[in-house]
C-alpha cells in the first residue's frame, strides 16, 4: 500500500496554487503573460509490462506553460509609453551586458538621452535619416539628442508656389505705372548659424507672359537688384527653357560670408486669377532644443525642436522568435533566449508577422481574474481530494494493523 498518489497530488496541486496565485499579483502588471500549471500522469517503469497491468503512481507538473495571448492595450497619453498591437517583443540590452526582451513599453529617458526601462535596460532600434528610411538592420541602443541643441542648417533651397495674374497690365504701359512691389512677396533664409536673413521677391510683368523677378536680401532695395525673366506658356504653366538662376545670400553677422541658393519655381503659374503664394518655403532653420517627441505604428521616433523642425531618432526594433515557450523568463517583465526559443528574428513593427505599435500606452496582463479565482478553487479541491486519498490510505493501513 503506498501513499505515493496522494502525495503527488498534494504536490501538483500546490505547485498550480503557486502557479496561479502568481497570476492573479500580477494582474495588474504591463505586459505580464499569465502561465498555467501542465500535468502529466506517472507510471512505474516495468521491463515487458502490457497494457492495463501497472497501475498509475501519480501526477507530476510536466511544465509552466506561458499563455502569449494579447492583452488589453490601455491608453494612458505619456510620449514614451508604447503597447505592441500583434506579435513581437522589445529587445533590450541590459546593465550587464546580455540582451532581454519584454512586452513592457513603459520606458524613460536617463540622463544621457537614452530610452531605457525601469531596471536599465536600453531599448534597441534601427539608425534612420532625417527623414525616417531606415539605414540596415543593425539594431543599437536608441538615443535623444536631449544634450543640447540640434545644429542650425544652412538655407540651400528655396521653393516657391504662386500665382501671377495674367490679367495685370504690362507694368510700363499703363499710366500711371504700376506701382513697383505691388506683386511681391519674402520670408528669411538662415546662414551657417541660424541667423535670419530677410529675401524678398518683388515681381514685375514687362510682356505677355513674361515677367522680372527682382530680390531683396538683407533689407535692401529690391529695385536696385539685377532682375531675371520668367517666361510662362500660353497654359499658364511655367516655360520650362526660363533659367532661374541662384540666388547669393550673404551672413548678417560677417557680409563676407556669402553663399548660394538654389530656387525653385517649377510650381509657379500664370492664370487669370489673383496673385497669391501658395507656398514659400525654404529647407534651412535655426538651431533648436528638444521639446517634445512622437513614435509612429512603424515604430519611427520623430523629435520635435523648438526651431519647429521635427526630425526621425531613429525607429524602435521588434523581435520575434520560433518558439515562445521557449524562452525563459528572468523577472521585470523580461525574458530571456534559450536554445529551445531558437534565436531572435529582427524586424520593424508591422512587417511580416509583427505587430504593430501604439504610442502612448500599455499593454495590460492579460490575466483574466474570474477564470483564475475559479481555477484556485478548483485547485483547492484537488489538494484536498489529494489529502482525503492520504487519509483514507491511512484508515486502511490502521484497519490492518488492529486485525486481530
Amino acid at each position: 500500500m503506498s501513499f505515493q498518489q496522494g502525495l503527488s497530488g498534494l504536490n501538483a496541486a500546490s505547485r498550480n496554487l503557486d502557479v496561479i496565485g502568481h497570476n492573479i499579483a500580477n494582474a495588474n502588471t504591463v505586459g505580464m503573460k499569465a502561465s498555467r500549471a501542465e500535468f502529466s500522469e506517472v507510471y512505474a517503469a516495468s521491463i515487458n509490462a502490457s497494457g492495463g497491468i501497472n497501475a498509475g503512481i501519480g501526477v507530476a507538473v510536466a511544465t509552466v506553460s506561458q499563455e502569449f495571448t494579447q492583452g488589453n492595450i490601455t491608453v494612458t497619453g505619456n510620449d514614451l509609453d508604447v503597447a505592441i498591437n500583434g506579435n513581437g517583443f522589445f529587445e533590450l540590452s541590459m546593465p550587464d551586458g546580455s540582451m532581454a526582451y519584454s512586452r513592457a513599453g513603459m520606458f524613460k529617458l536617463d540622463r544621457d538621452g537614452n530610452i531605457v526601462t525601469n531596471d536599465g535596460g536600453q531599448l534597441m532600434g534601427y539608425q534612420t535619416d532625417n527623414d525616417g528610411v531606415r539605414q540596415g538592420f543593425e539594431s543599437v541602443p536608441l538615443t535623444l539628442p536631449t544634450g543640447g541643441p540640434i545644429p542650425a542648417r544652412q538655407t540651400e533651397e528655396i521653393t516657391a508656389e504662386f500665382n501671377l495674374d495674367a490679367r495685370a497690365p504690362i507694368a510700363a504701359a499703363v499710366v500711371p505705372p504700376t506701382p513697383f512691389g505691388t506683386y511681391s512677396t519674402s520670408l528669411n533664409a538662415f546662414d551657417p548659424q541660424g541667423i535670419e536673413i530677410p529675401v524678398g521677391l518683388v515681381f514685375e510683368k514687362i510682356g505677355n507672359n513674361q515677367w522680372n523677378v527682382y530680390t531683396s536680401v538683407n533689407g535692401a532695395d529690391a529695385a536696385a537688384s539685377v532682375p531675371f525673366q520668367i517666361n510662362f506658356l500660353d497654359d499658364g504653366t511655367l516655360d520650362p527653357a526660363t533659367v532661374i538662376p541662384q540666388l547669393q545670400l550673404a551672413s548678417p553677422n560677417d557680409p563676407a560670408q556669402v553663399f548660394q541658393v538654389d530656387l525653385d519655381f517649377t510650381e509657379v503659374t500664370q492664370f487669370g486669377a489673383d496673385f497669391a503664394v501658395t507656398n514659400l518655403a525654404q529647407d534651412g532653420y535655426r538651431p533648436g532644443e528638444l521639446t517634445s517627441l512622437g513614435i509612429s505604428d512603424a515604430g519611427v521616433i520623430t523629435a520635435r525642436y523648438s526651431n519647429g523642425q521635427s526630425q526621425a531618432a531613429g525607429q524602435i526594433a521588434l523581435v520575434n522568435f520560433r518558439n515562445v515557450q521557449g524562452l525563459q523568463p528572468t523577472g521585470g517583465g523580461n525574458w530571456t533566449m534559450t536554445f529551445d526559443s531558437g534565436e531572435p528574428v529582427r524586424g520593424a513593427p508591422g512587417e511580416g508577422k509583427l505587430g504593430y505599435l501604439r504610442a502612448g500606452a500599455l499593454e495590460d496582463s492579460n490575466v483574466d481574474l474570474t477564470a483564475e479565482l475559479v481555477n484556485m478553487m478548483t485547485a483547492q479541491r484537488a489538494y484536498q481530494a489529494s489529502a482525503q486519498s492520504i487519509k483514507t490510505q491511512d484508515q486502511i493501513l490502521s484497519t490492518l494493523f488492529n486485525m486481530r
